[in-house]
């Protein structure tokens, strides 16, 4: 098959239905109309032989193949952006919309109170920041990066490590004033213990406490199941109960006192947060961007890697 201008201009049409999710509003972006944006990918699909979209009056998706084939050009079409971009001497122009798909921990509280001085700096730039259980298929709904605690998915993704984050014990002053505190992990089962739902389970995660290689699992009770991570911290704070909450997004109320850390000396248990985005080869200048923005935001209170685990950790 012959690349020729036209075959160049139809892809960057799919790559805007995809991440416009509908024909007028890719439309919009390209300055087409709507029927020139259909026009464009019946020739496409003319060209290569496969239906590439599933159309009904309400809804538009990808089949198999047109996802196959996004995948696979998007990371091109942003190589060419950027090349663009940086052959034009505006390397460091951050502009434009910015896709980012997150879990509700990292959106609420890890990077809320801050999103405010990074729209600051980037005038020109709009960010959609979308908090969900699952990670889904990054590329087929038009996502530039996702950040997300926990192993990465085996994927064509790639994956940029950030930081480990201590999984730390906690109750208030006020808590532990009215029952005790407990002298290691095994003392929890007298405790209230908070419990959150694993999205990919429906069960409880359970607690467990690492220090090297050893990694001890306890047995916790508590008549509360939470989901939402601001709703565990608020909980928590209300001095009812005992939870288990990754440092990095209650570091304030730990250093203030609020919030005690139970067991420091048992330090080792961890998450990883990860950045992931479709190409290695010139990422984006938002996407740059974005990432150093989360770099500032956990340097302070980032940990150093910690000792191999046992098994691989789940998300919280």
């Amino acid at each position: 098959m012959t690349l020729d201008g036209r075959l160049l201009s139809n892809v960057s049409v799919l790559a805007a239905v995809v991440e416009g999710g509908s024909f007028a509003n890719a439309a919009t972006a390209l300055g087409l109309t709507p029927s020139g944006v259909s026009r464009s990918i019946a020739r496409l699909e003319a060209r290569i032989g496969v239906r590439l979209f599933d159309r009904t009056t309400r809804s538009l998706n990808l089949t198999d193949e047109g996802r196959l084939l996004y995948a696979n050009i998007n990371p091109l079409v942003l190589g060419i952006e950027d090349a663009v971009t940086i052959a034009s001497g505006a390397s460091g122009a951050v502009r434009g919309r910015l896709r980012v798909n997150t879990d509700a921990f990292t959106s609420r509280l890890l990077l809320a109170r801050h999103l405010p001085r990074f729209l600051a700096k980037y005038p020109e730039l709009t960010l959609e920041l979308i908090a969900r259980e699952q990670l889904g298929d990054l590329v087929a709904e038009g996502f530039d990066i996702a950040v997300r605690f926990g192993e990465p998915p085996s994927s064509s993704l790639v994956a940029r490590k950030l930081m480990d984050s201590r999984v730390v014990t906690v109750a208030t002053p006020a808590y532990l004033a009215q029952h005790g505190r407990p002298a290691k992990p095994v003392d929890l089962g007298g405790h209230a213990c908070l419990q959150v739902r694993n999205p990919a389970t429906g069960q409880p995660y359970s607690w467990e406490f690492q220090r090297g290689r050893k990694l001890m699992q306890v047995p916790t009770t508590g008549r509360l199941l939470l989901t939402d991570p601001g709703t565990v911290l608020e909980t928590v704070l209300a001095g009812i109960c005992v939870a288990q909450i990754k440092a990095v997004g209650i570091q304030p109320q730990l250093d203030s006192g609020e919030l005690v850390d139970l067991f420091p000396d048992w330090p080792d248990e961890r998450l990883a947060l990860y950045a992931l985005y479709p190409s290695r080869h010139l990422p984006a200048a938002k996407v740059r961007a974005f990432i150093d923005f989360v770099m500032e935001v956990v340097s302070p209170v980032s940990s150093p890697v910690a000792s191999p685990a046992p098994k691989p950790k789940p998300r919280r």
